[in-house]
Parts: structure tokens; sequence; C-alpha cells
């Protein structure tokens, strides 16, 4: 499985974590680098809490792991120069152009890996001298774009020349192998490590994320234009009844505020966001993060044998 993201990254495996706001945290990060993937560390979150993060994985493991940035948080600026500091090998951004960054971050050494949902914001990462981009499907959980999947990376690999990295509905070694077939020379999971034994997020969020069905999430905050994959509840359902009474944004944004540490940490699943992608329905077990990774590569192994035996 070794291939041109796994150079680039120094990992045995094209498998990059989530680097989930209010979850991906050292404990995560340096457990799927050990296992062979990219770990990864939210870089939402205060700048000393970050700091004491990426410190603590460094103990942990001697692997490459990186940090992902939002880049509407208030704290962005302060991350951006963080990770040039600490010595981190890899930053994945999100919500925002790291455009103002860039320099910086390559005359640091730092491998940049801009999360994207269009076509068009694919071209623009690849001009600013991004090194890959996750292309991300509507399937994943937390923000989402519009394409599914199945749509966005066929078209995405055709448009660019990096690298392109699978988002959105991967949880088992059939979307690895779906996510290859369709150009891709990597994958981002995020659902699945949810519920990694060595996840830190609170068990009743676990729980909510274990005993989901297929049809069990859903999307708000589509007209304040920061749509949002839940997995549904109290919240989820007065958050859409709001947006029906066209409630106005700052209500909306009331409603959400501080709503993913409340589930995340807290484990008030019935009045937090349990931001989780479509695949919880596949996800019925807790495991670590070795054999979740052996069983993402297995199995793709084992599916794409498959595909090869059908058309011998």
């Amino acid at each position: 499985m070794s291939n041109r993201v796994c150079e680039m990254l120094g990992i045995k495996y094209p498998v990059l974590q989530g680097g989930m706001a209010w979850i991906a945290d050292a404990s995560l990060a340096a457990a799927v680098s050990e296992a062979g993937g990219l770990g990864l560390i939210t870089g939402t979150a205060p700048i000393e809490w970050i700091r004491d993060e990426i410190r603590k994985a460094k103990k942990l493991t001697n692997k490459p792991f990186g940090v992902n940035i939002m880049l509407m948080s208030e704290h962005a600026d302060e991350v951006a120069k963080l990770v040039c500091e600490e010595g981190v090998s890899v930053v994945t951004t999100g919500a925002g152009s790291p455009g103002k960054y860039m320099e910086m971050w390559k005359e640091n050494g730092i491998k940049v890996i801009p999360v994207v949902a269009s076509v068009a914001l694919a071209r623009r990462m690849e001009k600013m001298g991004a090194d890959a981009v996750v292309a991300e499907g509507t399937e994943s959980g937390g923000h989402v774009g519009q394409l599914t999947t199945m749509a966005l990376i066929p078209q995405v690999v055709d448009a660019v020349n990096i690298p392109v990295i699978a988002a959105g509905g991967i949880a088992d070694g059939r979307g690895v192998a779906a996510s290859f077939m369709l150009g891709a020379l990597g994958v981002q999971v995020g659902t699945r490590f949810l519920v990694a034994k060595e996840c830190t997020v609170h068990q009743n969020y676990k729980d909510k994320v274990l005993g989901a069905k297929d049809i069990d999430t859903d999307v708000t905050g589509r007209s304040t234009g920061h749509p949002v994959r839940v997995i549904k509840n109290k919240l989820s359902r007065q958050f859409q009844k709001l947006e029906k009474d066209n409630g106005t944004v700052e209500e909306l944004e009331a409603l959400g505020r501080g709503s993913l540490p409340r589930a995340a940490r807290d484990g008030d699943v019935i009045n937090g966001s349990v931001m989780a992608g479509q695949v919880s329905g596949l996800i019925n077990k807790e495991e670590s993060c070795y054999d979740i990774i052996q069983d993402l590569m297995n199995g793709a192994k084992v599916a794409l044998d498959t595909v090869g035996g059908v058309y011998e």
C-alpha cells in the first residue's frame, strides 16, 4: 500500500486521521501514527492546549503527525506560527485559504494539505503550493460541502496534479478500495476513529456513534452557510425547527454555540452536537487504532483482489 502519499509524509499506510475539533488530541494522533497512518491534532483550541498536545504526542511517538487548522478560528494566526516553532511536519487546513501562511510553512519544511469540497478550490490550493488536497464529500461528519465523495474525487483527481486524498463515507476496506479506484492516493478517516480505544471523546459520544443506523445523521445549518452533519438528537431537531421558522443567523449561532464540547467532553448527547458521518451505521465496535488501520488495509486488499477476479 506504499505510494506517493506515504513517501511524501513518511508513513507506512496512506491513511490520515481526521483532525476533529474537541476530539483529536495527542492520545489519538500518536496512536494513529504509531499504527502506520498520519495522526492529527485539532488546531481549534487555545494555543497553550495545542502546544501541550504537540509535546505530548512527541513523547508518545517518534513518527510523523500533524495539526489540523480551521482557518476561521480566532487562534489561526497563533497556531500557524506554533506549528513552525514546534517542528510539526504536516498541516491540514479547512474553512478558508491558507495562502498567507504558505511561505512561512514551506520555509519550515511543513507539508500543507488543505481540505477542499470543490474542483475550483482544489485548483486554487495547487496554485498556492499545496502538497496534496483532501477532497471531502458531503457524507462526512462535521462541516460539509455539497458534492458526494463518489462525484467529487474523480473530478478533483482530473483537475490537479498533486495527490488527492479522499474523505467522507470511508469506514472500512471497501471504502478505501473505492477511493483508490476513483483515483485517490490516500484516505482521511474521521468517524471510525471516534470509537478508537485511544480516542478520549466521552463514552456517551462513542455509544451514540456505535448505536447509529444508516439514516440517523442529518445536516443542520445550511441557512447559515456553514452546514454541519450530526447524529440526530434533540438539539438537531431544535436547530432545524428554528431554521424552518426563519430564525436569524445570530439565533442559530447562539443555539449551536458550545454544543460540540458539550457532547464531546461533557457527554451530553441530547443537547450537544454529535458530529459524525453517514458511515456511523457501519461502525459497531471499539478497537485500537492499530486494529482499525489493519482492517482498513486488509479489507481494501480483499476488495481490490475481488474486483480483479471479476474482470479476469
